[in-house]
């Protein structure tokens, strides 16, 4: 790597991988509004609500869509170190694996498209089932994208006492597929997600819900502290990576605010090269699943190496 500030801006991830010009901007077009159903309280639905044709009109992992197999087995093996880490043979190492952020360093990446598919995925298994909780408040990507944006969700929960967790999730037509939706807008998002209110609502959903997957799409890390906040909440933090586009020194930046004992994965977004073909690559940065000490992260040593660098640069 290059050892002086210039080079280092320089240096992308297309370093590591190539790249694939597709965009995912289409997808985040919005889609038309689910509606309650008859009988139903827009606050509080005892019925499902349809996504799943406004996903497969999306292309996303659904059933009908034009994606293929490859496609879904590139999700498998994203999605089997998330299981093990959660309720499999390295769960012991991970507290509160069963709760994973996803993030980026910048927006773009293919954050929050990720986020579903990889939500769509897990709903897939046959033990465990998923809650999708949109905490980027401010986009609403998930809650755009599954055209959910008009809904009551996680800022109206973290607001008051007259709106809880159950109120506000939705049970949809995708079996074992649950979601938070992001709420209305609000102005201090920051404040309200390093509430003391946030961290009990961390604790209900993992009290009330110890064998799901509970998958948090937030900000991206360099854009807003609010995933900073949160990552102290999860035990799992997924970095999505737009392979060839993001620079290097912005994703490592975007990892050093990761906090040390979280088990954090990488995932090269749009990305050849790596397998020889098109799509994701997944792996973990600086964790070591075979750690003997409660898997200690291996990013200190490249936080010294970092702090090296740059006092020989200065």
């Amino acid at each position: 790597m290059s050892t002086n500030n210039t080079e280092k801006a320089r240096s992308t991830i297309a370093d590591l991988v190539a790249t694939d010009t597709t965009s995912d901007s289409a997808f985040f077009q919005p889609a038309p509004a689910a509606q309650p159903g008859p009988g139903t309280s827009p606050t509080h639905s005892t019925s499902s609500v349809p996504v799943m044709e406004v996903l497969r009109s999306k292309d996303m992992l659904v059933p009908g869509s034009q994606l293929g197999p490859r496609f879904s087995d590139q999700y498998r093996h994203i999605k089997r170190p998330l299981l093990s880490n959660a309720f499999g043979k390295t769960a012991s190492l991970v507290d509160r694996g069963n709760l994973i952020l996803v993030t980026s360093s910048v927006p773009g990446e293919g954050k929050t498209y990720t986020s579903i598919n990889l939500a769509l995925s897990i709903a897939q298994e046959r033990d465990h089932t998923v809650l999708l909780v949109d905490c980027d408040v401010t986009r609403k990507g998930v809650s755009q994208m599954l055209g959910l944006a008009d809904r009551p969700g996680l800022v109206e929960v973290l607001e008051g006492d007259q709106f809880g967790v159950g109120d506000a999730l939705l049970r949809t037509d995708i079996p074992q597929f649950s979601v938070l939706c992001a709420g209305k807008h609000h102005d201090y998002v920051t404040e309200l997600l390093a509430s003391q209110r946030m961290a009990s609502l961390v604790d209900e959903i993992v009290d009330r819900y110890d064998d799901r997957i509970i998958i948090f799409d937030g900000p991206p890390l360099l854009a807003t502290p609010q995933t900073r906040v949160l990552a102290g909440l999860v035990g799992q933090v997924v970095m999505v990576v737009e392979a060839g586009k993001t620079p290097q020194a912005a994703v490592e930046e975007a990892l050093s605010l990761v906090p040390d004992e979280k088990a954090t994965g990488l995932v090269m977004n749009k990305s050849e090269g790596v397998t020889d073909r098109g799509g994701y690559y997944y792996g973990y940065y600086g964790y070591d699943q075979d750690a003997s000490e409660g898997g200690k992260s291996k990013r200190k040593d490249k936080k010294r190496e970092k702090k090296e660098r740059e006092r020989k640069d200065s």
